[in-house]
Formats: C-alpha cells, structure tokens, sequence
C-alpha cells in the first residue's frame, strides 16, 4: 500500500471514531514500506495536529460537504493540505501523489475534485488566510469546546497553553540511578555529541535538545533510562515510598510509572500493575522485562475491585485515571478529532467511580496518589473535591512543591514549550492507623 493511500485509510478510520493514532498506526505501518514507516508517522500526527485549521480551510474550499461514506476522501483532502502547509515535500509531488491515492482507494471520480482544491488552494492561499484571520478555529488549531475552557480555567495562560499544544513534543528520559546517576549520564551523552539537558522539576529527568531513535542511546537496552515526560515522573517521588509497602499501579498500561515506582523503592513488599486492557499490558510486561523489573501484572477493572483483589489493603495507590489528556494534545494529536465535550462529564463520573472504588483498598494510614494527564478543573480538583464531600476518611496533603500552580486540592502543571506535559496531581491521605499485628 502507497504511503499516501495507508495515511488517507487510517484518517478515515480517526473521522469514523474506529480507533485513536496509537491503535492503528502500528497496523498501518505494517502495510507500507518499511522505507515509508515515518512519513506516515508525520503525515498522520501532522493532519491531526492541525486538523481544525485544515478543516476551516475545507469548507471555504468545497462546494458542499462530503458524504459520510467519503471520509477517505476528505482525508485526502486534509493530508493535502497539510503537505502544502507543513512539510518540504514540493507542492508538485505532494498534489500529484495525493491525486493518484484515488486510484487505490477506488475513488477515480475525486481525482478532478483533490486535485483541483488543492491547486485552488495554492492560488489563493494569501487571501484565505487574510479571510480566516478571526476564525478561532483557524487561529488556534483547536475544537471550539476546549477553546472555551481553557479561556474559561486559563484566561492569562490561554496563548502559552496552545502554544505548546501545537508544537512537537520533546523527547524526555528517565534515568535509572542504579545504572548510572543523571550527571555522568548527561556526560556520556556529550561524549557522543548527543545535546541533553536536566529537567528542572524530576531529579530523574533528561531532554534531549534533538528528538533521535531512542533505543541506539546508551543504556537504553540495559534498562538505564526510558521514555517518560518529566511531568509524569513526578508521581513517584509524591507516592512517599519506603520498604516494605504494598503498592497499587491502578490503570498502569504502559508501564512508565510501574517502573519508576520500582526504580525509586526496590524494597517495597509488592507492586500490582492493574489495567482493564489485556492488550496494553503487553506493554507492561515489555517494558519492566527491558528493565529487568518485575511486578504482579493483573487484568481488571479499577472499579470493581471484587473481581480482581485479593484482601490484603494498599499501603500506597496510584491513580492516572482515564481523562481527556487535553495535557498532552502534542503527543496525541487525534484528541483534536476524537474528544468532545460530552467526554468530560462523563470522564469525571468515571473517575470519581475509580476513586470509590480503590479507596476501599487502601490501607488506613495510606496514600492515595490521584493523577490525570488533563488540564481540565472538571476533571481534575472538582473531582477531589467531590470525592473529600462523600468520604470522610479521606484527606488532601497541601502540596509544597515548587512545580505547577496551586489549586483548591492538589497542583496543576500546564503544557510547556520544550518542557513538561500538562499534569495534575492531589495526595490523598486515609485518616487511622495501619494494622501492625499481623
């Protein structure tokens, strides 16, 4: 399959909500040649990230809207447009390769409609943007619904937030001190002329200044570092680990945080990996055997721990709860496409369920850790918040960190240009006293 053809296919299948950019690009990529791997990479994340510019420009371009069942074609469409917009492919080849996918999508009648918006578009390209200028869609490259609440929750930080929403993401690491502390590592690095710096928050965390294939780094094979963004690295140091405890990665899969947990205490008593996806667990699995770690990896549903439990309380709990990861849109650009504002309702009931649920397998005297990759209040402190009203023996640390800005319960880190992820955290503290006897 031409590289074009696997890009339009699997944008259609984003369109008609079939799946997200990290469930079907590893399928795709197996279609294309290997030599065309990454350009499918770009051309999908690239449309994705731009999609809302690349569609205020469409309805100004097409007559009327396509049918539903032309999806594929209105794909081709956007990814034509991002060519002409984004990349350094020459507008010659980015039309013509673009026109001539019709052909192995079955779709010769669109040949004279792609290739004649996008010549189209090349005329008269100055003019739509002096015509789209207040169009906040165009503007920003955002969907309206997250426009409003990021001026709603971020009025002074609005800009800077879709800023960093729309720029690449950098690539962070995570060292392993037992293999070798951050310093000597960052020198190893300069050794080989790879620029790295330390992030200014994790006392774990280097970025590499230029994104490059992570597994020819030093000790990456070995298990010295990992890919991890330095916001997401903040999670073990707030747990307060100590040997002997029993710990709960609930909703784990990839993994990044079960090793860091495991890295940052190697003598707790026991770490349960719990995700509801036995196909993301894989990936757990991968990960802590790279790092020559190993935890419990169960299969179950956080909600229901009944099913899955087995009676013996938590001493600490970690919950990265499912979100709408508006803290991350640089890395998972297909939110533009997938997320609506009906999903936050509906994400904050499901993460107040997670909450009551795993509350009730923490130890007295425990810790609960809730995190969420979501810049969102909804989501984020109005769901401690709730949750402080309901449970009685629950209680919220005040977070003394010089990170992120503080929030009625917990802290709320932003999405930074070439740093951190936007995260947020509260602390969770069960108020009695641990059972000693056994």
């Amino acid at each position: 399959m031409k590289v074009r053809t696997a890009a339009a296919k699997l944008l259609a299948d984003l369109l008609r909500e079939r799946g997200s950019l990290a469930s079907l690009l590893p399928d795709y990529q197996q279609r294309v040649p290997e030599r065309d791997g990454p350009l499918l990479q770009e051309l999908t994340y690239g449309t994705c990230r731009w999609y809302p510019r690349l569609s205020v420009y469409l309805g100004v371009l097409l007559d009327k809207p396509l049918k539903p069942k032309d999806s594929d074609v209105q794909a081709l469409l956007l990814l034509g447009l991002y060519q002409l917009l984004f990349t350094r492919i020459p507008d010659h080849a980015a039309i013509g390769a673009t026109v001539e996918a019709t052909r192995e999508l079955k779709k010769p009648w669109a040949k004279g409609l792609i290739n004649g918006v996008l010549r189209r578009f090349q005329r008269e390209r100055d003019a739509l943007d002096a015509e789209l200028t207040d169009d906040s869609g165009y503007a920003s490259a955002h969907p309206g619904w997250l426009l409003k609440r990021l001026k709603k929750h971020w009025p002074d930080q609005q800009a800077a937030v879709v800023e960093a929403n729309n720029a690449h993401p950098p690539l962070t690491l995570r060292v392993n001190p037992a293999h070798q502390p951050r310093d000597p590592y960052l020198a190893t690095l300069s050794e080989r002329d790879i620029v790295a710096r330390a992030t200014p928050f994790s006392p774990v965390g280097i970025t590499i200044e230029t994104p490059c294939d992570v597994t020819t780094l030093p000790l990456f094979e070995e298990g010295g570092v990992s890919v991890q963004d330095e916001a997401a690295q903040l999670s073990a140091g707030l747990l307060q680990l100590a040997p002997g405890q029993r710990v709960l990665d609930a909703c784990a899969a990839p993994g990044g945080k079960t090793g860091h947990i495991l890295e940052t205490e190697p003598g707790l008593k026991q770490l349960v990996a719990l995700d509801s996806e036995a196909r993301r667990l894989e990936r757990v699995r991968e990960n802590l055997a790279r790092l020559g770690l190993s935890a419990e990896v169960v299969c179950g549903d956080g909600t229901r721990p009944e099913d899955w439990w087995d009676g013996e309380p938590f001493d600490r709990i970690l919950l990265d709860a499912p979100c709408s990861a508006t803290g991350i849109l640089r890395r998972q650009p297909d939110i533009k496409l997938l997320r609506s504002a009906a999903d936050i309702q509906r994400l904050s009931a499901l993460q107040g369920r997670l909450l009551d649920a795993l509350w009730s397998v923490l130890a007295p005297g425990g810790v609960l850790v809730y995190a969420t990759c979501s810049i969102l209040p909804e989501e984020n402190t109005q769901v401690v918040e709730a949750f402080l009203q309901r449970e009685e023996s629950a209680q919220c640390d005040s977070l003394d960190a010089d990170w992120g800005l503080p929030q009625p319960r917990g802290r709320q880190l932003l999405p930074q240009l070439g740093g951190h992820d936007g995260f947020y955290y509260a602390r969770l503290r069960k108020s009695g006293k641990k059972n000693t006897d056994n």
